[in-house]
């Protein structure tokens, strides 16, 4: 981690401090989150002044695989072409493969176009955009909204199953209509549906299957949700 000169001279002082007036050095330098040899590096013995990190000041040699400037210009020249341009490096790197090329790893593609400002969506390629929140439905009072679902029945044959057609209230959770297949069709699905938003079932009534206790409602407002 690295650490300022104000951080590395304020741990020393209070190390001295601690140390002055009885404590052991080892203790004082746990407390303080360093340990004896980080002190001592920080400050020989017999040097007064606290010394700076010399990491950010080292010289390192670039690696021997560094691309050349003519190279860089290449890796660029190639991604901003129209069959790249759309891409990312996870998807050039294996096409010019395909084509007996190698210019450079995928990981330097990326560094490489992340130097330059070239790392978002390029070509015709859309930025993401956010998402809908997918809309909700809330109910207050019975036959607000209904939903509906197809689900599994088992049944005493080793896998195999019934399916099950239903249409609930969301708010009292009574079935309104349900029916029972031994397939999973969309047609079937459309005719629950349209069974539910027909007389007798499309009523305001005490809950039950096909049994109106109420009287009639002609226009029928129910929302119909899917589950």
């Amino acid at each position: 981690m690295m650490t300022t000169p104000q951080q590395r001279e304020t741990v020393v002082n209070l190390v001295d401090e601690a140390v002055a007036t009885g404590a052991r050095r080892s203790p004082a330098c746990q407390v303080v989150g360093i340990n004896v040899r980080t002190l001592q590096r920080w400050r020989p013995q017999g040097e007064n002044q606290v010394r700076v990190d010399q990491r950010p000041l080292a010289k390192r040699p670039a690696p021997p695989n560094k691309l050349s400037e003519t190279e860089r210009q290449e890796l660029l020249e190639v991604c901003n072409q129209p069959e790249y341009a759309s891409l990312p490096p996870s998807q050039i790197v294996p096409k010019l493969a395909d084509e007996g090329r190698y210019i450079a790893s995928e990981s330097t593609f990326y560094r490489t176009l992340k130097a330059h400002s070239q790392l978002h969506h390029r070509g015709h390629a859309k930025a993401p955009q956010a998402k809908r929140q997918p809309v909700t439905h809330t109910a207050t009072a019975p036959n607000q909204v209904w939903t509906w679902d197809v689900t599994w029945l088992p049944s005493t044959i080793t896998r195999r199953f019934f399916y099950l057609y239903l249409v609930e209230d969301l708010y009292s959770r009574y079935g309104i209509v349900w029916e029972v297949h031994e397939r999973e069709s969309g047609e079937l699905a459309a005719e629950l549906l349209e069974l539910a938003n027909s007389p007798p079932n499309c009523w305001k009534r005490q809950y039950g299957v096909k049994s109106c206790m109420a009287k009639p409602n002609p226009s029928c407002t129910t929302t119909m949700a899917a589950s």
